[in-house]
């Protein structure tokens, strides 16, 4: 195998892994009111830190799936698109990541304190852990990350060696993070599954593109 076949791989086996991931996110995490003694069970819950847990990974393994997408597309037209698709989605994931820490961390140990006060006013606290520069960096981190996958989305278009709409519903995805933030469960779930699906459809097209990408090797070194 090449290098860059190499990379695709291992960016196709992140993708798929951050896809999977997106999708038991929601799923798994506890819903509940946030201001009784039932919303400091779901913060307390180990469900709540595992899912929280989850989709860090989840956003931490999409620039690697980026950056195979660049590396196979780095001698074709869309190079420079689906350059700028990695580097905004790692900043993307760099300015979303404390959040998810303070939901993750800080939320679980304030709904712990409450249970073993058995006082739910304590649950207050987590109005500040989701407030002010945190959540504003978290809003922008979102926002780049959609911003990313619709430029990675458009790469593909462009490129001429995928499927048209092989990055559509990811694009469609990661952009519509900051709305579903607002639906319920059953939605959100909806959502992340909508995500998984866009990973695993651009991880398979990179998958197929390693290979692609060796057999044109071979086909030079035997000419």
């Amino acid at each position: 195998m090449t290098q860059r076949s190499d990379h695709a791989r291992l960016s196709a086996a992140a993708l798929a892994i951050s896809g999977v991931f997106f999708a038991i996110y929601p799923a798994l995490r506890p819903f509940s009111d946030e201001v009784t003694l039932a919303g400091a069970a779901a913060f307390g819950a180990d469900a709540w830190l595992v899912a929280h847990m989850l989709a860090m990974v989840a956003f931490t393994l999409l620039p690697v799936g980026l950056f195979g997408l660049y590396r196979l597309l780095e001698d074709s037209p869309a190079r420079c698109m689906s350059a700028w698709a990695l580097v905004i989605g790692q900043v993307g994931v760099g300015f979303t990541l404390p959040f998810y820490g303070g939901e993750a961390y800080g939320l679980h140990a304030i709904g712990q304190e409450a249970l073993a006060r058995q006082d739910a006013s304590l649950l207050s606290i987590a109005a500040a852990v989701r407030a002010g520069p945190g959540l504003l960096l978290f809003l922008s981190g979102l926002l780049l990350l959609g911003g990313s996958a619709i430029l990675a989305a458009i790469a593909i278009w462009r490129s001429g060696r995928y499927p048209i709409w092989s990055g559509v519903p990811l694009a469609l995805g990661l952009a519509l993070y900051i709305p579903q933030f607002f639906g319920t469960q059953p939605l959100r779930v909806a959502h992340g599954l909508l995500v998984a699906v866009g990973c695993l459809w651009v991880a398979l097209d990179l998958w197929r593109g390693s290979a692609a990408t060796y057999a044109r090797q071979v086909a030079v070194r035997g000419s």
